[in-house]
C-alpha cells in the first residue's frame, strides 16, 4: 500500500472510529477537528502498539472500561492552569465584576472545566472582591474523572511559582499562598473556596441548558470545534445566559463568524469577553 492509499485508509477509518464511539456510547466527536481526534487516536494506536485504528475500533466496541478508561480520556481536553492568561482574569475583576455586584445573587457556569484550576481561580477572584457568599458555581465536563480531581483541589507544588506570578498579575490583593496548605510534594487549595461551587457532568456537544448564568466562561474548547459545532454551542450559551450577562471564551478563539454574534456587545476583543445585549 502506497502512502495516498494508506492517508485514505486512514481517514476511512477515522470516520469509522467516529461512528462506532456514537452508536455504541451516545459520544458525538464528529464535529470535533479532524486534526485534534486523528492525533489522538493516532498516539492512541502506538501506545497501544496497535497496527491500525481498526484495531482500537475492535477493542472500544467489546469493552466499555476500555473506551471510558481510555479513549475517553484520550479525547478530552485537559490543558489549564491558575489564573491561565492573567489578563483574562483582572479584566474579569475590573470589567465584569462591578455589573455582578448590583445582582443580589450570581450564578456562574464554567463549562469544560477540566481539573478545576480555573474554579479555584475565580473562586479566589470572587472572595476578594466580597461575592463568593452570594455566588452559585457551576463546573461542568464530559470527563467525570477530572471532575474528581477538581473537587480534592490538590495540585503539584511544582507548578505553584507559576501560578503565583498569574495570580499576582491578574490584580491579585493578598498573598497567594494565604489559599492552600503545602503538604510534601503538593498544595492543597482551602475547601471553603469551593463550598458554593456544584461539580456537574455535562457534554456541550449533547446536553441542553441547565441554568440562567450570568456569567459563563468556556475558554480553549471551541478551537477544537468545527464552525457548525461553534455555532450550536454558542447558542447554548446565548439561551443560557441572562441579558446583560457575559461570555468569556479563549484568546485564540472568536465568536466572529457565529450567527448569534448580533446578540453580543464586545467588552474586550483582546481577552474574548462579551456581553448579552439587554435588548434583542
Amino acid at each position: 500500500m502506497d502512502e495516498k492509499e494508506l492517508l485514505e485508509t486512514e481517514e476511512i477509518e477515522l470516520e469509522l472510529f467516529l461512528q462506532a464511539v456514537y452508536l455504541k456510547y451516545g459520544y458525538d466527536f464528529k464535529s470535533y477537528t479532524k486534526k485534534h481526534i486523528k492525533r489522538r487516536i493516532k498516539r492512541r494506536v502506538k501506545l497501544d502498539n496497535a497496527s491500525s485504528i481498526s484495531k482500537i475500533i475492535e477493542k472500544l466496541l467489546y469493552s466499555e472500561e476500555y473506551f471510558k478508561n481510555i479513549i475517553l480520556k484520550d479525547l478530552s481536553i485537559n490543558t489549564t492552569e491558575m489564573f491561565r492568561y492573567p489578563e483574562f482574569f483582572k479584566m474579569i475583576r475590573e470589567q465584569v465584576i462591578p455589573v455582578l455586584r448590583t445582582y443580589p445573587s450570581v450564578k456562574i457556569w464554567h463549562a469544560g472545566v477540566s481539573t478545576g484550576e480555573e474554579i479555584f481561580s475565580m473562586a479566589i477572584l470572587l472572595k476578594e472582591e466580597g461575592l463568593l457568599n452570594k455566588a452559585n458555581i457551576y463546573a461542568t465536563d464530559f470527563n467525570i474523572d477530572v471532575l474528581e480531581v477538581a473537587k480534592k483541589g490538590i495540585y503539584s507544588i511544582e507548578k505553584v511559582k507559576k501560578w503565583t506570578k498569574n495570580y499576582q498579575e491578574a490584580g491579585g490583593k493578598k498573598s497567594f499562598a494565604e489559599y492552600y496548605t503545602a503538604k510534601y510534594d503538593s498544595v492543597i487549595f482551602d475547601s471553603s473556596l469551593i463550598k458554593n461551587v456544584t461539580f456537574l457532568e455535562h457534554n456541550l456537544v449533547e446536553d441542553g441548558s441547565f441554568i440562567e448564568a450570568n456569567l459563563i466562561i468556556c475558554r480553549n474548547v471551541f478551537i477544537y470545534f468545527n464552525n457548525e459545532l461553534q455555532g450550536k454551542v454558542l447558542k447554548l450559551f446565548l439561551d443560557s445566559l441572562i441579558k446583560g450577562g457575559f461570555l468569556g471564551i479563549g484568546s485564540k478563539e472568536s465568536i466572529k463568524y457565529n450567527e448569534s454574534k448580533e446578540k453580543f456587545n464586545e467588552i474586550s476583543f483582546k481577552n474574548r469577553i462579551y456581553q448579552k445585549k439587554y435588548l434583542e
